[in-house]
Protein backbone atom coordinates (compact mmCIF):
# COMPACT_ATOMS: atom_id res chain seq x y z
CA UNK A 1 0.00 0.00 0.00
CA UNK A 2 2.51 2.55 1.11
CA UNK A 3 4.92 4.10 -1.99
CA UNK A 4 7.79 4.05 0.92
CA UNK A 5 7.89 0.12 0.00
CA UNK A 6 9.18 0.75 -3.13
CA UNK A 7 11.70 4.27 -2.36
CA UNK A 8 14.87 3.69 -4.57
CA UNK A 9 17.53 5.38 -6.84
CA UNK A 10 14.82 7.57 -8.36
CA UNK A 11 13.31 9.19 -5.36
CA UNK A 12 17.30 9.56 -4.13
CA UNK A 13 18.13 11.70 -7.30
CA UNK A 14 15.66 14.44 -7.23
CA UNK A 15 16.10 14.65 -3.21
CA UNK A 16 20.09 15.23 -4.06
CA UNK A 17 19.17 17.72 -7.14
CA UNK A 18 17.75 19.94 -4.11
CA UNK A 19 20.50 19.60 -1.45
CA UNK A 20 23.05 20.33 -4.34
CA UNK A 21 21.12 23.92 -4.17
CA UNK A 22 21.10 24.19 -0.95
CA UNK A 23 17.10 26.11 -1.47
CA UNK A 24 14.84 24.11 0.44
CA UNK A 25 12.01 26.35 0.33
CA UNK A 26 9.45 26.30 -2.40
CA UNK A 27 9.06 30.34 -3.27
CA UNK A 28 11.92 32.74 -3.77
CA UNK A 29 16.03 32.31 -3.95
CA UNK A 30 15.21 32.40 -7.84
CA UNK A 31 19.22 32.49 -8.73
CA UNK A 32 20.41 30.41 -6.55
CA UNK A 33 18.02 27.25 -7.20
CA UNK A 34 19.83 27.05 -10.54
CA UNK A 35 16.76 26.04 -12.14
CA UNK A 36 15.49 23.26 -9.41
CA UNK A 37 11.53 24.13 -9.00
CA UNK A 38 10.76 20.57 -7.58
CA UNK A 39 6.87 21.48 -6.33
CA UNK A 40 5.97 23.13 -9.22
CA UNK A 41 7.30 20.27 -11.51
CA UNK A 42 4.60 17.88 -9.23
CA UNK A 43 2.14 20.51 -9.73
CA UNK A 44 2.28 19.69 -13.14
CA UNK A 45 2.77 16.40 -13.12
CA UNK A 46 -0.65 16.12 -10.86
CA UNK A 47 -2.86 18.00 -13.54
CA UNK A 48 -1.29 15.60 -16.51
CA UNK A 49 -1.91 12.60 -14.52
CA UNK A 50 -5.06 13.35 -12.94
CA UNK A 51 -6.50 15.10 -16.12
CA UNK A 52 -6.96 19.00 -14.27
CA UNK A 53 -6.26 22.30 -14.84
CA UNK A 54 -4.58 23.28 -11.59
CA UNK A 55 -3.28 21.59 -7.99
CA UNK A 56 -1.72 23.22 -5.51
CA UNK A 57 0.66 21.21 -2.95
CA UNK A 58 0.38 21.96 0.50
CA UNK A 59 2.15 20.43 3.78
CA UNK A 60 -0.33 17.81 4.11
CA UNK A 61 -3.58 16.04 3.11
CA UNK A 62 -5.18 17.95 6.53
CA UNK A 63 -4.07 21.99 5.40
CA UNK A 64 -4.90 20.56 1.95
CA UNK A 65 -8.73 19.90 2.77
CA UNK A 66 -8.92 23.81 5.16
CA UNK A 67 -7.09 25.33 1.91
CA UNK A 68 -10.02 23.77 -0.31
CA UNK A 69 -12.36 24.71 2.18
CA UNK A 70 -11.38 28.19 2.62
CA UNK A 71 -11.04 28.73 -1.51
CA UNK A 72 -14.49 27.27 -1.46
CA UNK A 73 -15.63 29.85 0.60
CA UNK A 74 -16.79 27.77 3.70
CA UNK A 75 -17.12 29.09 7.43
CA UNK A 76 -18.97 29.92 9.86
CA UNK A 77 -22.76 29.06 9.61
CA UNK A 78 -21.88 26.54 7.37
CA UNK A 79 -22.47 22.90 7.36
CA UNK A 80 -20.68 20.07 5.53
CA UNK A 81 -21.81 16.73 5.18
CA UNK A 82 -19.35 14.14 5.89
CA UNK A 83 -19.14 10.31 7.11
CA UNK A 84 -19.23 8.37 10.02
CA UNK A 85 -16.32 6.21 8.59
CA UNK A 86 -13.36 8.68 7.64
CA UNK A 87 -9.58 9.74 9.59
CA UNK A 88 -10.10 12.37 12.05
CA UNK A 89 -8.61 14.77 9.61
CA UNK A 90 -11.35 15.23 7.41
CA UNK A 91 -13.66 16.90 10.34
CA UNK A 92 -10.53 18.46 12.13
CA UNK A 93 -10.87 20.57 8.58
CA UNK A 94 -13.62 21.42 8.78
CA UNK A 95 -14.08 22.94 11.99
CA UNK A 96 -10.49 24.61 11.51
CA UNK A 97 -12.62 26.67 9.06
CA UNK A 98 -15.22 27.38 11.58
CA UNK A 99 -18.04 25.24 9.83
CA UNK A 100 -19.92 22.63 11.03
CA UNK A 101 -19.71 18.69 10.61
CA UNK A 102 -22.74 17.04 9.61
CA UNK A 103 -21.80 13.35 10.04
CA UNK A 104 -23.99 10.43 8.41
CA UNK A 105 -24.15 7.16 7.32
CA UNK A 106 -22.14 5.26 5.40
CA UNK A 107 -23.11 2.17 3.17
CA UNK A 108 -21.46 -1.41 2.16
CA UNK A 109 -19.24 1.04 0.10
CA UNK A 110 -17.81 2.05 3.71
CA UNK A 111 -18.53 5.92 1.76
CA UNK A 112 -21.55 8.18 2.29
CA UNK A 113 -24.87 6.50 1.77
CA UNK A 114 -27.08 8.83 -0.99
CA UNK A 115 -30.05 8.82 1.86
CA UNK A 116 -28.54 9.62 4.22
CA UNK A 117 -26.81 12.75 2.39
CA UNK A 118 -30.36 13.74 1.09
CA UNK A 119 -32.11 13.25 4.52
CA UNK A 120 -29.47 15.29 6.22
CA UNK A 121 -29.40 18.44 4.11
CA UNK A 122 -30.63 21.53 5.58
CA UNK A 123 -30.97 25.48 4.40
CA UNK A 124 -27.52 25.49 6.66
CA UNK A 125 -26.00 23.02 3.99
CA UNK A 126 -23.33 24.17 1.77
CA UNK A 127 -20.96 21.36 0.77
CA UNK A 128 -20.66 17.37 0.35
CA UNK A 129 -17.70 15.95 1.33
CA UNK A 130 -17.69 12.41 0.17
CA UNK A 131 -14.34 10.00 1.76
CA UNK A 132 -13.03 7.53 -0.50
CA UNK A 133 -12.21 5.55 1.58
CA UNK A 134 -9.41 2.65 1.99
CA UNK A 135 -8.31 2.95 -2.00
CA UNK A 136 -11.96 3.57 -3.50
CA UNK A 137 -14.60 5.47 -4.55
CA UNK A 138 -18.48 6.86 -3.22
CA UNK A 139 -21.26 6.40 -5.34
CA UNK A 140 -20.11 10.15 -7.42
CA UNK A 141 -23.38 10.01 -10.06
CA UNK A 142 -26.19 9.86 -6.40
CA UNK A 143 -23.97 12.66 -4.80
CA UNK A 144 -23.56 15.00 -8.25
CA UNK A 145 -26.68 14.30 -8.62
CA UNK A 146 -27.76 15.74 -4.78
CA UNK A 147 -25.74 18.40 -5.15
CA UNK A 148 -27.16 19.13 -8.61
CA UNK A 149 -30.73 19.40 -6.79
CA UNK A 150 -29.96 21.40 -4.02
CA UNK A 151 -27.00 23.85 -5.40
CA UNK A 152 -24.21 22.20 -2.67
CA UNK A 153 -20.34 22.56 -3.30
CA UNK A 154 -19.25 18.67 -3.98
CA UNK A 155 -15.20 18.65 -2.04
CA UNK A 156 -13.85 15.80 -2.52
CA UNK A 157 -11.54 14.47 -0.10
CA UNK A 158 -9.57 11.53 -2.19
CA UNK A 159 -6.35 11.06 0.46
CA UNK A 160 -6.92 7.39 1.06
CA UNK A 161 -7.39 6.84 -2.52
CA UNK A 162 -4.79 8.47 -5.31
CA UNK A 163 -4.56 6.89 -8.59
CA UNK A 164 -8.13 5.57 -7.92
CA UNK A 165 -10.85 5.93 -10.85
CA UNK A 166 -15.40 6.48 -10.85
CA UNK A 167 -15.94 5.39 -14.52
CA UNK A 168 -12.78 6.95 -16.24
CA UNK A 169 -12.45 10.00 -14.45
CA UNK A 170 -9.52 10.50 -11.09
CA UNK A 171 -11.17 10.54 -7.94
CA UNK A 172 -10.56 14.23 -6.83
CA UNK A 173 -11.00 15.62 -10.26
CA UNK A 174 -15.07 14.86 -10.06
CA UNK A 175 -15.97 17.16 -7.76
CA UNK A 176 -15.73 21.35 -7.66
CA UNK A 177 -12.24 20.56 -5.61
CA UNK A 178 -10.33 17.48 -4.85
CA UNK A 179 -7.66 16.63 -2.09
CA UNK A 180 -4.88 14.37 -1.40
CA UNK A 181 -2.43 13.22 1.33
CA UNK A 182 1.01 11.84 0.77
CA UNK A 183 2.20 11.41 4.04
CA UNK A 184 4.00 8.19 5.22
CA UNK A 185 1.86 5.92 4.41
CA UNK A 186 0.11 6.51 1.66
CA UNK A 187 -0.03 4.97 -2.01
CA UNK A 188 2.11 7.60 -3.06
CA UNK A 189 4.10 9.75 -0.35
CA UNK A 190 6.04 12.91 0.17
CA UNK A 191 7.07 11.89 3.19
CA UNK A 192 4.45 14.54 4.26
CA UNK A 193 2.11 16.57 1.85
CA UNK A 194 -1.15 16.73 0.32
CA UNK A 195 -2.33 18.70 -2.93
CA UNK A 196 -5.48 20.11 -3.78
CA UNK A 197 -6.67 19.77 -7.72
CA UNK A 198 -9.40 21.64 -9.65
CA UNK A 199 -11.03 22.57 -12.95
CA UNK A 200 -12.10 25.82 -11.48
CA UNK A 201 -9.27 28.73 -11.72
CA UNK A 202 -10.58 31.29 -8.76
CA UNK A 203 -10.71 28.18 -6.66
CA UNK A 204 -7.10 27.15 -7.24
CA UNK A 205 -6.18 30.97 -7.13
CA UNK A 206 -7.68 31.25 -3.66
CA UNK A 207 -5.74 28.09 -2.48
CA UNK A 208 -2.26 29.35 -4.34
CA UNK A 209 -2.41 32.10 -2.02
CA UNK A 210 -4.02 31.15 1.23
CA UNK A 211 -1.79 28.01 1.32
CA UNK A 212 1.30 30.90 1.51
CA UNK A 213 0.38 33.73 4.26
CA UNK A 214 -1.92 35.09 1.15
CA UNK A 215 0.49 35.93 -1.26
CA UNK A 216 -0.50 36.17 -4.47
CA UNK A 217 2.71 35.28 -6.03
CA UNK A 218 2.31 38.65 -8.27
CA UNK A 219 5.85 39.81 -7.25
CA UNK A 220 8.06 38.17 -9.17
CA UNK A 221 11.27 37.31 -7.66
CA UNK A 222 10.63 39.39 -4.97
CA UNK A 223 8.32 38.14 -2.42
CA UNK A 224 8.24 41.32 -0.52
CA UNK A 225 6.43 42.71 -4.04
CA UNK A 226 3.21 39.98 -3.42
CA UNK A 227 0.09 41.77 -2.90
CA UNK A 228 -2.14 39.94 -0.43
CA UNK A 229 -5.71 39.65 -1.29
CA UNK A 230 -6.64 37.63 1.68
CA UNK A 231 -5.37 36.45 4.71
CA UNK A 232 -3.31 32.64 4.03
CA UNK A 233 -1.46 30.35 6.59
CA UNK A 234 1.62 28.53 6.23
CA UNK A 235 0.60 25.79 4.68
CA UNK A 236 3.62 25.43 2.34
CA UNK A 237 5.25 22.25 1.84
CA UNK A 238 9.03 22.17 1.09
CA UNK A 239 11.35 21.37 -2.08
CA UNK A 240 12.57 18.08 -0.47
CA UNK A 241 8.97 16.75 -0.13
CA UNK A 242 8.00 17.84 -3.04
CA UNK A 243 10.67 16.41 -4.40
CA UNK A 244 10.04 12.83 -2.94
CA UNK A 245 6.62 13.13 -4.70
CA UNK A 246 8.00 14.04 -7.98
CA UNK A 247 9.81 10.24 -7.96
CA UNK A 248 6.68 8.71 -6.67
CA UNK A 249 3.92 10.02 -8.78
CA UNK A 250 6.15 8.67 -12.01
CA UNK A 251 6.02 5.08 -10.00
CA UNK A 252 1.98 5.69 -9.48
CA UNK A 253 0.71 3.09 -12.35
CA UNK A 254 3.54 0.79 -11.30
CA UNK A 255 1.89 1.06 -8.01
CA UNK A 256 -1.68 0.50 -8.94
CA UNK A 257 -0.95 -2.55 -10.82
CA UNK A 258 0.86 -4.60 -8.06
CA UNK A 259 -1.64 -3.74 -5.70
CA UNK A 260 -4.72 -4.79 -7.97
CA UNK A 261 -3.03 -7.71 -8.65
CA UNK A 262 -2.46 -8.93 -5.13
CA UNK A 263 -5.67 -7.78 -4.28
CA UNK A 264 -7.30 -10.14 -6.89
CA UNK A 265 -5.76 -13.29 -5.48
CA UNK A 266 -6.29 -12.31 -2.37
CA UNK A 267 -10.26 -11.45 -3.35
CA UNK A 268 -10.32 -15.27 -4.79
CA UNK A 269 -8.96 -17.12 -2.13
CA UNK A 270 -11.44 -15.35 0.83
CA UNK A 271 -14.48 -15.77 -1.84
CA UNK A 272 -14.05 -19.58 -1.54
CA UNK A 273 -15.81 -18.72 2.15
CA UNK A 274 -19.70 -18.81 2.23
CA UNK A 275 -19.93 -16.38 5.18
CA UNK A 276 -17.09 -13.73 3.61
CA UNK A 277 -19.21 -11.06 1.39
CA UNK A 278 -17.42 -7.91 0.14
CA UNK A 279 -17.30 -4.26 -0.03
CA UNK A 280 -19.44 -2.80 -2.46
CA UNK A 281 -17.23 -0.63 -5.30
CA UNK A 282 -19.20 1.50 -7.51
CA UNK A 283 -16.61 1.56 -10.17
CA UNK A 284 -14.68 -2.18 -9.45
CA UNK A 285 -12.05 -1.18 -12.52
CA UNK A 286 -11.62 2.18 -10.56
CA UNK A 287 -10.51 1.16 -7.31
CA UNK A 288 -6.68 1.54 -6.80
CA UNK A 289 -6.71 -1.71 -4.06
CA UNK A 290 -5.14 -0.12 -1.42
CA UNK A 291 -7.41 -2.58 0.96
CA UNK A 292 -9.21 -5.46 0.45
CA UNK A 293 -12.30 -4.72 2.94
CA UNK A 294 -14.94 -7.54 3.39
CA UNK A 295 -17.81 -8.29 6.02
CA UNK A 296 -18.45 -11.33 8.00
CA UNK A 297 -22.04 -12.38 9.47
CA UNK A 298 -21.80 -10.88 12.80
CA UNK A 299 -19.80 -8.30 14.63
CA UNK A 300 -18.31 -10.87 17.04
CA UNK A 301 -17.33 -13.04 14.03
CA UNK A 302 -15.61 -10.05 12.85
CA UNK A 303 -13.83 -9.39 16.03
CA UNK A 304 -13.26 -13.15 16.85
CA UNK A 305 -11.62 -13.23 12.93
CA UNK A 306 -9.33 -9.91 13.48
CA UNK A 307 -8.06 -11.18 16.88
CA UNK A 308 -6.96 -14.80 14.65
CA UNK A 309 -5.76 -12.59 11.51
CA UNK A 310 -3.24 -10.79 13.58
CA UNK A 311 -1.99 -14.15 15.76
CA UNK A 312 -1.43 -15.64 12.46
CA UNK A 313 1.07 -12.68 12.68
CA UNK A 314 -0.93 -10.55 9.55
CA UNK A 315 -2.60 -6.64 9.62
CA UNK A 316 -6.02 -6.52 10.14
CA UNK A 317 -7.82 -3.10 10.75
CA UNK A 318 -11.14 -3.69 12.65
CA UNK A 319 -12.44 0.14 12.14
CA UNK A 320 -15.25 -0.67 14.83
CA UNK A 321 -12.63 -0.48 17.36
CA UNK A 322 -10.42 1.89 15.85
CA UNK A 323 -9.80 5.31 17.59
CA UNK A 324 -8.71 7.73 14.70
CA UNK A 325 -11.30 6.11 11.98
CA UNK A 326 -14.76 5.50 13.12
CA UNK A 327 -17.42 8.21 15.13
CA UNK A 328 -17.91 5.44 17.80
CA UNK A 329 -14.17 6.31 19.38
CA UNK A 330 -14.01 9.65 18.40
CA UNK A 331 -14.41 10.65 21.58
CA UNK A 332 -12.57 14.03 21.94
CA UNK A 333 -15.02 14.99 18.66
CA UNK A 334 -18.31 13.57 21.19
CA UNK A 335 -17.25 15.84 23.47
CA UNK A 336 -16.06 19.03 21.92
CA UNK A 337 -12.40 18.55 23.40
CA UNK A 338 -10.86 21.71 21.92
CA UNK A 339 -8.03 23.36 23.10
CA UNK A 340 -8.81 26.66 22.20
CA UNK A 341 -13.21 27.68 22.33
CA UNK A 342 -15.68 27.19 19.60
CA UNK A 343 -17.50 30.00 18.54
CA UNK A 344 -21.10 30.21 20.29
CA UNK A 345 -22.51 29.18 17.12
CA UNK A 346 -20.09 26.00 16.50
CA UNK A 347 -20.39 24.85 20.03
CA UNK A 348 -23.91 24.86 20.39
CA UNK A 349 -24.32 22.67 16.82
CA UNK A 350 -21.67 19.99 18.12
CA UNK A 351 -23.68 19.15 21.56
CA UNK A 352 -25.69 17.19 19.31
CA UNK A 353 -22.71 14.40 19.12
CA UNK A 354 -22.93 13.86 22.88
CA UNK A 355 -26.03 11.79 22.78
CA UNK A 356 -25.93 10.62 18.59
CA UNK A 357 -25.65 7.32 17.51
CA UNK A 358 -25.50 5.96 14.12
CA UNK A 359 -27.16 2.34 13.80
CA UNK A 360 -26.75 1.84 10.10
CA UNK A 361 -23.19 2.73 10.74
CA UNK A 362 -22.49 0.42 13.30
CA UNK A 363 -24.37 -2.63 11.71
CA UNK A 364 -21.76 -2.40 8.74
CA UNK A 365 -18.90 -1.26 10.64
CA UNK A 366 -18.96 -3.74 13.66
CA UNK A 367 -18.91 -6.63 10.72
CA UNK A 368 -16.14 -5.19 8.56
CA UNK A 369 -12.41 -5.96 8.19
CA UNK A 370 -9.94 -4.45 5.76
CA UNK A 371 -6.86 -6.22 4.78
CA UNK A 372 -3.94 -4.25 3.69
CA UNK A 373 -2.30 -5.04 0.40
CA UNK A 374 1.46 -4.50 0.39
CA UNK A 375 3.31 -3.31 -2.47
CA UNK A 376 6.79 -5.38 -1.22
CA UNK A 377 5.40 -9.03 -1.89
CA UNK A 378 5.79 -11.27 -4.43
CA UNK A 379 2.83 -13.54 -5.84
CA UNK A 380 4.26 -16.57 -3.58
CA UNK A 381 4.24 -14.68 -0.40
CA UNK A 382 0.90 -13.18 -1.50
CA UNK A 383 -0.72 -16.98 -1.46
CA UNK A 384 1.38 -17.28 1.33
CA UNK A 385 -0.67 -14.93 3.12
CA UNK A 386 -4.21 -15.75 1.67
CA UNK A 387 -3.66 -19.73 2.56
CA UNK A 388 -3.22 -18.02 6.41
CA UNK A 389 -6.07 -15.45 6.07
CA UNK A 390 -8.14 -18.23 5.16
CA UNK A 391 -7.26 -20.41 7.89
CA UNK A 392 -7.77 -17.53 10.84
CA UNK A 393 -11.43 -16.21 9.33
CA UNK A 394 -12.25 -20.29 9.44
CA UNK A 395 -11.17 -21.19 12.52
CA UNK A 396 -13.08 -17.81 14.18
CA UNK A 397 -16.14 -19.04 12.12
Amino acid sequence: MPGFELFGAEEKKEVNDVLETGIYMRYGFDGPRKGIWKAKELEQALTERFNVKYAQLTSSGTTALTTAMAALGIGAGDEVIMPTFTFVASFEAVLSVGATPILVDVDDTLTLAPDAVRAAITPKTKAVMPVHMCGSMADMDALLDICKDYNLLLLEDACQSTGATYKGKALGSIGHAGTFSFDFVKTITCAEGGAIITNIEDIYTKADAFSDHGHDHLGGADRGADGHPHFGYNFRISELHAAVGLAQIRKLDKFLAIQRNNKQILKEALGAIPEVTFRRLPDPEGDSATFLSFFLPSAEAAKAATAAIKAAGLPAFYWFDNNWHYFRKWNHFKEGATLHPFAAQLAKAMEVYKTKEFPASDALMSRCISFPISLAWTDEEVRGRAEKLIAAIKSAL
